[in-house]
This record gives structure tokens, sequence and C-alpha cells, in this order.
């Protein structure tokens, strides 16, 4: 009987998906735990492992097709005894690909997390139960730093717990991936290390080699959760592929907070007697950088590999820490919305990041990000920029600074902001008048009122 390969659901709320790559053919043999085919999401690539041993009989989606909707056919297998070229497509054949196929821009925004291969199989029905599973593409630098191990991520769970090092093994699955049956050759047969040409220094260090390093007894190991693995993989492919760089300035900012004294003064009373809001330092900065990108545009842009694309509107992604790591929930339109607005908007996202109750629309997309560490005492930092943001603004502790004024000099409360952005889609002058356009606004908060 033939059984269909489906398109896995990434996460929860996943629709479509697009089809990177075929990494076999049709009239190759697979087995449980094979890599078949790579799927691209704004986060990663992700491999689709093989849950069923067969032959490939019909590859239904080409590879490069964009939105294939989650459990539609994208393969075939025929069983041990059946013949490949009798096999039937179910019905539940997927679309033909659109016009434009894997030429088609993604849309941005940060993605939910994808879910492990047990959960995939155990969420799905029927015909469902034997799709494929997902899981991260795993790539690590070799001990030698020559080049990067690739493996499927059942390959790699076989090898930690027979403790088997991945760089010894030589792959045979396909573009040389080590797979199932590597790692059981390695396993019955033992693995010896390659003789050492030169003496390079490693690009990176394994597990066993990071482990090795340490008495054992001396740490505690906190094991890596989904949240904290999807920082490490989001901020390194980030820096890995974004090409960075900085531009800082020092804003006096001691006309804002007599502003903001003002303003929180005369701000209105519930019933209670107690303020309907109260702005923060960090409300005037989300509304000047906003207003900032509005009068640059061609700076409130993201990346795609089809073309820039510019925002209509200035959604400002605010990082929030939480317990783990930290979140970016999004101000929607933040130029359009008043101060006070923005305060209680703020109020109400960062509370439930905190809760962990945020809908995924609240804290996905945006087109620029700001990350204020200044309340823990820190003067002045570099922040990553989050993909698919083209910028982020980096903010620092306002504190009394001796200024040069008409030739004397005066003590005054500086801020010092840095401002990480996408060299790809914002040059430097183009930063630059988006960073001055936010120094005018945050020196004179009067004219965010205008």
């Amino acid at each position: 009987m033939a059984i269909p390969i489906l398109m896995p659901a990434l996460s929860p709320t996943m629709e479509h998906g697009r089809l990177a790559k075929w990494l076999v053919k049709e009239g190759d043999t697979v087995s449980p735990g094979d890599v078949i085919a790579e799927i691209d999401t704004d986060k990663a690539t992700m491999e689709v492992e093989a849950t069923d041993e067969g032959t490939v009989a019909r590859i239904v989606v080409p590879e490069g097709t964009d939105n294939v909707p989650v459990k539609a056919v994208i393969a075939v297998l025929a069983e041990e005894g059946e013949d490949p070229a009798s096999v039937e497509i179910p019905s539940a054949e997927a679309p033909a690909a659109p016009a434009g196929g894997g030429e088609d821009a993604r849309k941005g925004g940060a993605e939910p997390e994808p879910r492990s291969a047990a959960a995939e199989t155990a969420s799905t029905e029927g015909a469902v139960e034997r799709s494929a599973t997902s899981a991260p593409a795993a790539e690590t630098a070799d001990a030698g730093g020559a080049g990067r191990i690739f493996a499927s991520p059942l390959a790699r769970r076989m090898a930690k717990e027979a403790g088997i090092d991945l760089s010894l093994v030589k792959g045979t699955g396909p573009r040389g991936r080590i797979v199932k049956r590597d790692v059981e050759k390695a396993i019955e047969e033992g693995v010896k290390a390659p003789a050492v040409a030169g003496a390079a220094a490693p690009a990176g260090l394994g597990d066993d080699q990071v482990f090795a390093l340490y008495e054992e007894g001396s740490y505690d190991l906190v094991p890596l959760d989904s949240m904290r693995r999807t920082i490490a993989e989001r901020l390194s492919l980030s820096k890995r592929t974004i090409p960075h760089f900085y531009l800082t300035v020092d804003c006096v900012i001691d006309r804002l907070l007599e502003a903001r004294a003002r303003i929180n003064a005369t701000a209105p009373k519930d019933a209670d007697g107690k303020p309907e809001w109260k702005l923060s330092v960090n409300d005037f900065i989300i509304k000047a950088w906003a207003m900032a990108l509005k009068r640059v545009p061609a700076a409130n842009a993201t990346w795609s590999d089809a073309g820039i694309m510019l925002h209509h509107h200035v959604d400002v992604a605010v990082a929030v820490a939480i317990d783990g790591g930290l979140i970016t929930p999004v101000v929607r339109r933040a130029e359009e919305k008043t101060l006070s607005a923005i305060s209680r908007e703020m109020r109400d996202l960062a509370a439930r990041a905190r809760g962990r109750k945020l809908l995924p629309e609240e804290y996905q997309g945006g087109a620029t990000s700001i990350s204020n560490l200044g309340m823990y005492g820190v003067k002045e930092f570099a922040a990553v920029i989050n993909p698919p943001h083209a910028t982020i603004l980096a903010v620092g502790r306002g504190e009394p600074r001796p200024v040069v004024e008409n030739g004397g000099i005066e003590v005054r409360t500086v801020m010092t902001v840095t401002l990480s952005v996408d060299h790809r889609a914002v040059d430097g002058a183009l930063g630059a008048q988006a960073l001055s356009a936010f120094r005018e606004l945050i020196e004179e908060p009067a004219l965010m009122l205008a």
C-alpha cells in the first residue's frame, strides 16, 4: 500500500510552507530517520525525516514550491514488494506551484516555535500519522574547523546517547549527511580520530569537547528550552548573515524628563485616585523612534531577496525580559499613537509577556526593534538585529555628564543610544539621518506632541 508523505506543520499556527529542496529522488530507498527534504522558514531551514521505509515512488511537489498547505501530499513511498510505477497518488495531492514558484518573496516576521518530531506525529490522525516529521536543520562546525557537520536529528540523538563524536563519523546520506545507519555503524565498529594535518584552531566545540574541559560535578546543567534554542538560532543567524554596522549618538534628555514630570502630574485619575497612566522614558523613546522612521521612510525597511520592503507604518518591537529569555511585543502604528496610548499598551503587553500570555500576532513581525538596558545601569551597548528587521535601537542609561554649551561646561542628563543597521537595506548616511531625527525629537519632546 502506498505511503503518503505529508507537508508537516512546523508550528501550531502554520498553514502553508515552502518546500525548499528535495534530498532524495524518485527510485531512492529511504528508512526511518533519513532526511529527505528541507523546508524553509523565516527562522531556519527545517529538515524533514522519513518515518517509514520504502521506495520514493513519486515526488508530488517540486522543490522551490511556495505556499504548500500543511498535510498536503508532497511525495509517495512504495512499500517493499510494491511496484513504484503502479503507485497511485492520494486524492489529497498538493496544488500546483503558484506563479513564480520559489522566487516569491517570503513574508517577514518572527515565526512560532517548531514542534518536535514526537509532537508532530502525535498531532495527526489516520494517514497523517505516517507523514514526515521535522526538526531544525542541525549544523555545527567540525572539530577540525574545515567544514560543517550535517546530520539528521535522529542521528544526533543516537550519537549523543552513545557518546559518539559526530565529527569522526562519515556520512552516507544525501549530500554526505550523517544518518541513522552511519551512527549504528560507528557504534558497532567504533570510530578513530583522523590524523591532524596542521595546528588550525577549531571553529567551534562540540558538547563532548566542552564537557571535557570541566570537572564532573563542578557545574549544574540547565536544559535548553524552546525559547532559548530559538534565541540562539535567530541571533546566530543574524550575526552570520546580516552585515551589521553601528551608529552612536549622545542625547541630552533634560527637557524630556521635565516634560515627563509635568505630563504625569496632570494625568487623569481613576475612581481610586490613582493615575490612569504614567509615562516612562521608554514611552518617549518608542514614540520618538517611530516618528524618526516616519520622517526617514527609506530606513523603515526590511531586506528580502526579491527587494527592499518599505513599510507604510512603523511597527516597533520592544524587547521585554522574561524568565529564561526575552520576547518582543510589537506596538503597531506607533507613529500615530499618543504617548499615553503607547504607555497603556506597553504596560499591558509587558505584563502579559511576563505571564507568557501574548498571542502570536502580538509579538510577530514589526519593522524595527528597541532594546533598553538603561534601567540596569548600562551606559551603552550595541544590539544584534532581530530578523527580519533592518534596525534595532540600543538605549543606555541617562546620567549626569559634563556637556560643552556656548563655550562653557554644563552638567546635563545624557543618554547614549546606538543604532544597529542591516547594511543590505539601509546605508550609512540613511541610518545617520534616522538617528539624527530621533535625537532631535528626543531632545525636544514638544515636537512629538505636534
